[in-house]
């Protein structure tokens, strides 16, 4: 009698959930709702069951962070050129222990789980994420909810989603509860055009097809450099497996040492790394991007979620513990749970805090519309755009590159945008425009806001790619997008940090704020290749936006100028050039890169700790600066300190 009464009782409770949203026993003070959207219309739909009671789903469990405003203040010193603590980042259990969840919090959280019989698979060090796997009845039981099939509006299959929020004990320190519905699947930014618009067919492909292949990436972006990407590792996002042989194939194709590059997978969220037909050409793409570029990388590291699971957290927290892979990626797009990107952005804050560097794909969906509800709004939760707003990691645009020759050197770049599918670029809804992005005079004149975060941030080759890729591997022609450029950039900062770290110096990290410090200068044409033609418009944005000089919302600052930018973002120490003198004044001369900046410094004593800065700082446009000082009859040291 009482196990009848107790099944009666949970019956009624659903129904309850059901009619009316949060039944009212859990009322009050002690209970509070998730604020987890539930799928657009759904209250139209009529359901059509439910899964199964013993079905297994798989959750990443969200947790705040304790002081994001700290963590984004840190953030903001650390990847600021002109501050003292420049590239001063911090080892991830320090950010854990000054910014993350407490250790009772998550304590509190993983009670939760094991109270409602839900298995913990996974654990994250800088505790903002617990991953956990259990049957529907146990799920619905622990968030007082229930879960119902419908049709989908707009595919051909069904989904499964809670008929209401999900509520749970007002102190319990969740914020998200990620996989209780799979009505929104992840969406790879990988494209075919067998005969693109406007593409020139200048590259090296084997297949004598004029595809982009290999060295090309090379010659067009960082011609002469003797860098590899060697010790260096590049970290990919992805939603899907890949087959060994085609990316093996390209490799050996390719040549100059690709085969040596370890290509390892890091399972997440129960995936066991088979590929489906969401996105396997996605993942084969992207690893042969980053190694056409960087060919002596120690690895490629494949970050695989759960295709079936749409869970950004876990996937790019995993990364983010990977603290030494510094290079990183991400292709694809989701529609987000939260706007801002409250949860992702705490990742990406950490990733910028302990020294990485994440590039996201801008979006080929060609220019975003205005405001958060348009049909492709940057914003909107239901057009799979995010993360390509947050103003925490760099967004990637995509060109269409022409070439002198067989891939034998850069000629001209153009906007990507074949009609279809096009460079993504447009203006937040939420994100405050960044300081860092202040510096920009044209930005009324090129449709993009002085108030708002404006998209993307650069931009590299996302047309006429040639790919290998399936199994048996075979190969694919006309092959785009930003899920392309992307990976390149990543492979490009491999270069860098490369060059940082023959140096004897830590990884770039978070590049936005340099990046357009040297866009403000003199720098900006030795730096960047502008792309100044071309558009992303298309019928429901037929005024917006078009390419100019500098920046503008279509390709952001450009695409990498070869060892310019290299040499900017990782300067060479430099070397005095001036020999001892007794002249009435002293000519200190030494040399430069490019867009760096050099600031003089003397001390009377070597024994000293203290130098003091002479004059102002230098900011260089050529190979050579020169300062004079007076001499006086006091002893005095001359050193030069260089940052980017």
């Amino acid at each position: 009698m009482i196990l009848a009464s107790n099944h009666w009782f949970r019956d009624v409770l659903w129904t309850t959930l059901l009619l009316y949203g949060v039944p009212a026993t859990l009322l009050g003070a002690d209970w509070r709702s998730l604020s987890v959207p539930l799928p657009p219309g759904l209250a139209h739909l009529a359901p059509v069951g439910r899964p199964a009671a013993t079905n297994e789903l798989c959750l990443s469990l969200v947790l705040p962070l304790r002081d994001r405003a700290g963590l984004e203040a840190l953030v903001a010193e650390i990847s600021d050129p002109g501050s003292p603590k420049f590239r001063q980042f911090l080892t991830p259990q320090a950010i854990t222990s000054r910014f993350g969840p407490t250790a009772a919090d998550y304590g509190a959280v993983e009670a939760f789980a094991r109270s409602n019989h839900l298995a913990i698979t996974a654990r994250h060090e800088n505790r903002l994420v617990l991953e956990v796997c259990g049957p529907v009845a146990a799920i619905e039981t622990a968030f007082h909810t229930t879960l119902r099939t419908y049709h989908h509006p707009t595919e051909a299959r069904d989904f499964f989603a809670p008929a209401a929020e999900p509520t749970i004990a007002a102190t319990l320190p969740l914020v998200d509860v990620e996989g209780l519905s799979d009505y929104s699947r992840p969406h790879p930014r990988w494209h075919q055009f067998k005969t693109p618009r406007g593409t020139s067919k200048t590259g090296s492909a084997p297949d004598a097809s004029g595809g982009l292949f290999g060295d090309d990436f090379r010659n067009a972006y960082v011609p002469g450099t003797a860098l590899t990407g060697a010790g260096q590792s590049v970290g990919l996002f992805e939603w899907d497996g890949s087959y060994s042989n085609a990316v093996a194939a390209y490799a050996r194709s390719a040549g100059g040492g690709r085969t040596n590059i370890i290509i390892k997978h890091v399972l997440i969220g129960g995936f066991n790394g088979t590929p489906t037909r969401i996105g396997e050409g996605e993942v084969e793409l992207d690893v042969e991007m980053a190694m056409a570029i960087a060919p002596g990388l120690s690895s490629i590291v494949l970050f695989e979620g759960n295709p079936a699971v749409k869970s950004p957290m876990a996937i790019l927290n995993t990364m983010a513990a990977s603290n030494s892979v510094k290079n990183l990626s991400c292709s694809w797009g989701w529609s987000a749970t939260d706007a801002p990107y409250t949860n992702t952005d705490a990742v990406f804050l950490e990733m910028a805090a302990q020294g990485q560097t994440f590039f996201n794909a801008s979006g080929d969906n060609e220019a975003f519309t205005p405001g958060a509800t348009s049909v492709n709004g940057l914003d909107n939760p239901t057009a799979g755009n995010a993360p390509s707003s947050s103003p925490f990691i760099t967004q990637v645009g995509g060109t269409t590159l022409a070439m002198n020759g067989a891939g034998l050197s850069w000629q001209s770049e153009v906007v990507w945008n074949w009609g279809s599918y096009g460079s993504s670029g447009g203006i937040s809804s939420y994100y405050k425009i960044p300081a860092w992005q202040t510096n920009l005079s044209n930005l009324t004149a090129r449709g993009g806001s002085t108030l708002y975060r404006n998209t993307p941030d650069v931009a590299a080759n996302a047309d006429n790619i040639y790919e290998v890729l399936g199994n048996p591997a075979g190969v694919a022609d006309g092959v785009g997008g930003t899920s392309a450029a992307a990976p390149l950039w990543a492979g490009f900062m491999a270069l860098v940090n490369q060059q940082l770290a023959a140096q004897g110096h830590a990884s770039a990290g978070f590049l936005n704020p340099t990046l357009y410090a040297l866009a403000a200068g003199a720098a900006y044409p030795l730096c960047y290749h502008d792309v100044t033609h071309g558009s992303n418009v298309w019928t429901a944005s037929p005024k917006l936006f078009f390419a100019g000089s500098n920046y503008d919302l279509c390709t952001g600052l450009g695409t990498m100028n070869g060892t310019n930018l290299i040499n900017a973002l990782a300067p060479p120490a430099p070397v005095l050039l001036s020999p001892p003198a007794r002249a009435p004044s002293l000519a200190l001369k030494w040399n430069t890169v490019a867009g760096a900046f050099y600031q003089v410094q003397t001390t009377p004593n070597l024994k000293s700790a203290t130098w003091t800065n002479w004059g102002a700082a230098i900011t260089t446009t050529g190979a050579l600066a020169t300062v004079t000082d007076t001499r006086t009859n006091s002893q005095r040291f001359y050193r030069v300190v260089v940052r980017p």
